[in-house]
C-alpha cells in the first residue's frame, strides 16, 4: 500500500465517527443550530446527540450555549474556529484519499 493510501489513518477519528461527522456537516452550513434542529436532522436520540455534542465540545470543535426562550430551555450549538479548521482539514484529507483511490 502506498504512503498516500496509508494517510487515511491520519483522519481525525473524532470527526470520522458517522454521527459526529453528520453533526459537524450540519453545523458547517449554518451560523448556529438548536438542539431540536440537530436531533431532527440527524435522527439521533436525545441521549446519543447529547453524548456526541459533549465529545465535540470537549475537543473545542463545538460551542454549546444553554439559555432559555421564555420559560423553555434552549440549547444552541455552533462550530468553533478550531472546529472549522479541523473539519476543513478532515474534508481535504478525505478528498485527497478519494482522489488517490479513484
Amino acid at each position: 500500500m502506498s504512503d498516500d493510501l496509508r494517510r487515511v489513518t491520519e483522519l481525525d477519528r473524532l470527526i470520522h465517527e458517522p454521527a459526529r461527522l453528520l453533526i459537524l456537516t450540519l453545523l458547517s452550513t449554518v451560523e448556529s443550530a438548536d438542539f431540536l434542529f440537530l436531533k431532527r436532522e440527524t435522527g439521533l436520540t436525545t441521549g446519543n446527540l447529547s453524548s456526541h455534542l459533549s465529545k465535540l465540545e470537549d475537543a473545542n470543535y463545538v460551542e454549546i450555549q444553554k439559555t432559555f426562550k421564555g420559560k423553555l430551555p434552549l440549547t444552541v450549538c455552533k462550530l468553533t474556529a478550531t472546529g472549522q479548521k479541523a473539519f476543513g482539514k478532515y474534508r481535504q484529507q478525505l478528498k485527497n484519499f478519494m482522489d488517490k483511490t479513484s
